[in-house]
């Protein structure tokens, strides 16, 4: 698990494209190596991804195909930096959200505006995931726990808003409009929400057949 609370963004190493599989390297500062070893998991861009093999302060990582169908990490390319959170641990503390790093879908900017200090993003969301999207819920975009502003449930739209720190520590100041985000809903709005839906099922399943 992981609290998406990035530590990073840091630079991709080496690139290989295979049919089913892409192989990459992510170069890391030696506080995010420590105790690091085969098979840890480690968040890239919001993906749960296993570290395949180490190369100094350089770690590889695999991605499937489905990892890459459903995830941005098919857009990589050399050079481009991710965002990198380590696993949490239990005396950890947590200033964002539990997240397991399984992405449900990508998100498309719409509009990126700076308003004094603040950088905010507009983003859409596709209709199967606007039901667990709540204005003032959690919510992770590439890994980053992020609070939802201004959502329009007709639209699937929604903004967030980024202070400076944020910007600096992260991606998201490169980002133009078009792009997409790896997105990971709040699993307890999801969980709360398919559980009412199925009780309200079964209960008007009843009503009916009376």
């Amino acid at each position: 698990m992981f609290t998406g609370i990035v530590r990073g963004a840091f630079p991709i190493t080496s690139i290989n494209k295979k049919p089913d599989l892409l192989t990459y390297g992510v170069q890391l500062p030696a506080d995010l190596l420590d105790n690091i070893a085969l098979g840890a998991s480690v968040n890239i861009d919001g993906v749960c991804q296993t570290v395949a093999k180490i190369e100094g302060n350089v770690l590889f990582f695999d991605a499937s195909t489905e990892t890459l169908r459903l995830t941005t990490l098919s857009n990589l390319k050399q050079n481009d930096k991710v965002h990198v959170e380590r696993s949490a641990k239990a005396s950890d503390e947590n200033g964002g959200h539990l997240i397991s790093g399984h992405i449900d879908g990508k998100v498309t900017i719409k509009k990126i505006a700076k308003t004094g200090n603040e950088l905010i993003i507009t983003m859409e969301v596709t209709e199967p995931f606007r039901k667990y999207l709540f204005n003032k819920g959690f919510v992770a975009l590439q890994g980053c726990s992020l609070t939802v502003c201004d959502y329009v449930l007709a639209k699937g739209q929604f903004e967030i808003n980024l202070i400076p720190e944020t910007v600096r520590l992260t991606g998201f100041g490169d980002k133009k409009v078009g792009d997409e985000l790896n997105l990971e809903v709040d699993r307890q709005s999801q969980v709360l929400v398919d559980t009412i839906e199925r009780t309200l099922e079964k209960v008007l399943t009843r009503l009916i057949q009376k």
